[in-house]
């Protein structure tokens, strides 16, 4: 029985992990859990599971909850009580699906503690990549991709010579907006951006995707991930959401992993590794779907992509400034301060006042974010 914590398990990818690990309980147990505010959906996830410690944001909440935890069941709370549950839970898997750089520091102790890694948490790379890498190696650690487009590539990857890689395509649905033009983007509201058309997501990632930052975000994640260069992963936009990335070898062959648009599909996977269960998805019927359709990436169309390929070549702390001013651009987007447009004028804003330092201790790169964010703050004020 694998042991799990489960790092965020109110949010959209947490909910379909404890789903996948629901419908198969004699593989699983799950032993932490750690969510934010949603203190309610929190409290049926630890009677329906019984783990040994959740966390939540605050010293209020946890007291607030205190007394309705089923017996047995410890509370902790705030960065310290996400720690605790990553690294002191006794899992030997921990599924990190926090939003944003939030996942950094516990994702580093998880691994500190031995267990796997199922990352869906992309942020913790593109932050601080090369510090979780080497962790990872040093310990001995996977890390297992969760998220759709890298466990596609991990799939298309595995038992291949690294060398005979051509490049890597990431396919990307296009966002809410992929059928509207940049001009008919600036009285956009927020409901208008969480309407995805294919995947059901967390509002942040949901904006990401409008604003195809998501996108970018995963190209620095794979460059991590595969160590391949950037000049060597590329974008496509695919709005069926049916291939879910490709890589293409020195032969020309390409692999592509395909299957509908279901989280839970990556999130099994990287727990059954390197095996496969029967999964609760919908099997793919490719007659029923007929064509499928791609079109080339434009970077004037979608300049949030073309930062992210710059701040990644800049490298040490410029994706910790481009992740963090695009955090806080789309937080204050959600509250309705800004216009959808001006997420991109933000982010292009901090990158060009960011001086990048080249390979980062954490403490620098957790003072590059804080920075980062005030001067996006400013910014749109």
């Amino acid at each position: 029985m694998k042991k799990i914590s489960v790092l965020g398990s109110t949010g959209s990818i947490g909910t379909q992990t404890l789903d996948v690990i629901s419908r198969d309980p004699e593989a699983y147990e799950v032993v932490g859990l750690a969510a934010g505010t949603n203190a309610e959906l929190l409290l049926r996830q630890a009677d329906a599971f019984r783990p040994k410690i959740v966390s939540v944001a605050s010293k209020e909440l946890a007291d607030s909850i205190r007394g309705r935890l089923p017996a047995g069941t410890r509370v902790v709370f705030g960065d310290e009580g996400l720690i605790e549950v990553a690294a002191h839970a006794g899992a030997d898997f921990v599924v990190c699906a926090l939003v944003g750089s939030l996942g950094l520091t516990s994702t580093l102790a998880a691994i500190d503690s031995g267990a796997a890694i199922g990352l869906a948490n992309k942020e913790t790379l593109v932050t601080a990549g090369h510090l979780v890498t080497a962790r990872a190696a040093a310990k001995g650690v996977p890390l297992l991709p969760v998220d759709s487009e890298h466990s596609a590539l991990f799939q298309c990857l595995n038992g291949e010579d690294r060398k005979a890689v051509k490049r890597l395509i990431l396919t990307a649905s296009g966002g809410s907006f992929r059928d509207r033009k940049r001009e008919e983007l600036r009285e956009v509201t927020v409901e208008d951006a969480l309407k995805h058309p294919n995947w059901s997501m967390g509002a942040k990632i949901t904006i990401d995707s409008a604003t195809m930052a998501n996108k970018g975000l995963e190209v620095i994640e794979a460059r991590w991930l595969f160590d391949i260069p950037y000049d060597r992963i590329d974008v496509m936009i695919h709005p069926e959401s049916v291939i879910h990335s490709m890589a293409e070898f020195e032969d020309t062959s390409v692999m592509a992993q395909l299957g509908n648009p279901d989280m839970r599909v990556p999130i099994q996977y990287a727990l059954t590794y390197p095996f496969r269960k029967p999964s609760p998805a919908s099997p793919l019927d490719l007659l029923a779907r007929g064509a499928l359709h791609f079109r080339p990436m434009d970077f004037e169309r979608y300049p949030c992509l073309r930062l992210a390929y710059e701040a990644g070549r800049a490298g040490g702390t410029a994706p910790t400034a481009f992740n963090a001013a695009n955090e806080s651009a789309v937080a204050r987007f959600l509250r309705g301060e800004i216009p959808f447009l001006a997420i991109e004028e933000i982010i292009e804003e901090v990158l060009n006042r960011h001086s990048a330092m080249a390979d980062p201790d954490l403490e620098t790169i957790l003072e590059t974010d804080r920075r980062a964010r005030r001067e996006a703050d400013s910014i749109a004020k």
